[in-house]
């Protein structure tokens, strides 16, 4: 099955597995552009400095897509675009959403991942997230997070986030002690981040975080992807958004 044949799949997919009562997520229109010190994605510094990176996405009862681009200051390139189609909603008290992700990578073989996030209305707000790449991967990704919101004004708030994450024989996140794609711990996240309304529908997200490898295998796939060997990374931020 070809990659965009494994996306419409995916979406009809979560269409036809959607409960006739779970709400529908709000319809509408976002758009972002945010400067960054790195691009790191799962725990991998994949530049070697600032990048931008621009975002637009739309939602209709609860079916979304969303396009988002990387572009690295240092070497003038804009060289990863992900295209990402999804379904969203939730039962009582537990959130829902299915997808897939196009993976467009500039200079190295463009993948797809589908996955499956649930989420629950609690106290830290727990996350499940299992991504599993069908192409150039062949092996799953899990990431289990939780956050907490501490409220400074009406409109304003201070989000912090953490969460740890586990390959499972994902080869595009690289190979462990052995040389292999290997099964194990990856890396951990923690963050804290503010979004700061300055207009109707605008606003200017604010974050920080810093990334750790875990375990010898994660450790030795982390510094053999990144940038400088670097393992741990700490980087942070400001966009620009927009949503009506």
């Amino acid at each position: 099955m070809n990659k965009i044949a494994v996306l419409v799949t995916a979406l009809l997919v979560a269409t036809a597995l959607s409960a006739p009562s779970a709400p529908a997520a709000e319809t509408g229109a976002s758009a972002s552009l945010g400067l960054y010190s790195h691009y790191v994605w799962r725990g991998l510094t994949l530049s070697e400095g600032a990048v931008i990176q621009p975002a637009a996405g739309l939602t209709w009862n609860g079916l979304g897509m969303n396009v988002w681009s990387n572009y690295d200051i240092d070497s003038r390139q804009l060289n990863e675009t992900d295209v990402t189609l999804n379904y969203a909603g939730a039962w009582e008290k537990l959130g829902y959403e299915m997808g897939a992700i196009y993976y467009g990578l500039d200079g190295m073989e463009d993948t797809t991942e589908l996955y499956l996030s649930l989420n629950y209305d609690a106290l830290l707000s727990p996350k499940a997230t299992f991504y599993w790449d069908v192409d150039e991967g062949d092996g799953g990704f899990l990431v289990l997070a939780i956050g907490h919101s501490f409220p400074v004004t009406d409109a304003v708030g201070i989000d912090l986030g953490a969460d740890v994450s586990v390959n499972f024989d994902n080869a595009v996140l690289g190979a462990g002690e052995d040389g292999e794609a290997f099964t194990g711990f990856y890396n951990a996240d923690i963050s804290v981040g503010t979004s700061i309304p300055f207009a109707t529908d605008w606003a200017l997200d604010l974050l920080l975080a810093y990334s750790i490898a875990l375990g010898n295998d994660g450790k030795t796939a982390i510094s053999g992807l990144s940038f400088d060997g670097e393992k741990n990374v700490l980087w942070g931020g400001a966009a620009i958004s927009l949503h009506f």
